[in-house]
């Protein structure tokens, strides 16, 4: 199965929380009503298996992220010591579209995802295409010259975004300066239900 590209607004819907950290109105408003034309109707109690699912499903809504990745970076944070919980975020978070859209670059997640597919990111000068591409501490981010150019990067590298701790933005380049800490963030899931997910 492919990457989702369908209405944004309905994944929000469907896990009842605002996972496109937009603040929409009209998402707002219909945000405790499932989607589908039964949605409203569908009120039920979830087994502990159908609990993690759903808070594994929020994650992936959240970063835009596929299953084969979200299972990949799971095992690989469960081989390594501490918590695995915050190591499994601090790997969500400092991928490179993401950080794009961390950073003030772009309005979205999907819309980093895009620059950075297109060759429009670089990474210590270097241009890098992978949006997956893990960043490390000290690396600077920016958006190519032809990015710079356009009316909607120029409106929001102007304005003042108010960036996480372990970010710092200087106009048009932005730093990751430390591993980010689950105290840094507002999550929406439980990591420790997808841990436990995936332990089955």
């Amino acid at each position: 199965m492919g990457r989702y590209t369908g209405p944004k607004h309905r994944l929000a819907r469907r896990e009842g929380v605002n996972v496109l950290d937009k603040n929409s109105k009209s998402l707002q408003r219909r945000l405790n009503i499932p989607p589908g034309v039964h949605g409203a109707k569908r009120k039920r109690a979830l087994s502990e298996y159908g609990q993690q699912l759903r808070e594994k499903q929020k994650l992936k809504a959240t970063y835009g992220i596929m299953e084969r990745q979200l299972k990949n970076l799971v095992n690989k944070v469960q081989k390594k010591k501490g918590e695995t919980g915050e190591l499994l975020l601090a790997l969500l978070e400092t991928r490179l579209d993401n950080l794009v859209y961390r950073l003030g670059f772009a309005n979205s997640r999907y819309q980093g995802r895009q620059y950075v597919s297109h060759g429009h990111v670089l990474v210590n000068s270097k241009k890098v295409s992978i949006p997956s591409y893990q960043v490390k501490e000290g690396d600077v981010i920016s958006l190519s010259e032809k990015m710079q150019e356009t009316v909607e990067t120029l409106k929001l590298t102007e304005e003042k975004a108010e960036l996480l701790p372990f970010l710092k933005r200087e106009h048009k380049l932005g730093t990751l300066t430390r591993t980010p800490k689950r105290d840094d963030l507002q999550v929406l899931f439980s990591t420790q239900l997808i841990i436990e997910y995936y332990s089955r």
